[in-house]
């Protein structure tokens, strides 16, 4: 069902592709929008590695929402900023793809505890501010879950 790496050399094995979702904080996420035209879609995640998921959240409505109800198939990509080759002159950037499918999370306690991994993953806050915000937030918020049903990675050198 899905295509193999063209670039066979390049491609990351299971574990680097694991540090990059459990480093890298942002990606891509790819869903099919308005008249079958992709949508593009800026997003914060985390990845949850004892159940090979991808969280994320956002409005309860929107372009977003609208497209994820008619079509539950994602591409989330994600890249680190890269480092100096020891070989090459550019960057070696490593990235991910990941294609799956995505739900809303309807548990009440799987969505606060979304929300706090991602409070904590992107808030320099302490616990008892997060914890605020939760309440305040979480009937507004939507949690969206990415199940991993494929995943590659690939490193390449911009030079």
């Amino acid at each position: 069902m899905f295509r193999p790496m063209r670039r066979i050399k390049q491609q990351l094995d299971n574990s680097d592709c694991l540090e990059i979702l459990n480093t890298e904080k942002r990606g891509v996420l790819s869903i099919i929008g308005d008249d079958g035209y992709p949508y593009g879609i800026p997003i914060n995640f985390y990845f949850s590695e004892p159940d090979n998921k991808i969280y994320f959240h956002g409005a309860r409505k929107g372009h977003k929402i609208d497209s994820i109800m008619k079509n539950d198939k994602a591409c989330l990509s994600v890249f680190n900023k890269g480092i100096q080759s020891n070989v090459k002159k550019g960057l070696d950037v490593k990235s991910v793809i990941i294609f799956g499918r995505i739900k809303i999370v309807n548990d009440d306690d799987k969505i606060r505890q979304a929300c706090a991994n991602l409070a904590a993953r992107f808030t320099f806050a302490n616990k008892e501010y997060i914890e605020e915000e939760i309440k305040k937030f979480v009937n507004a918020v939507a949690v969206l879950e990415l199940s991993i049903e494929h995943m590659t990675g690939k490193i390449v050198n911009e030079s």
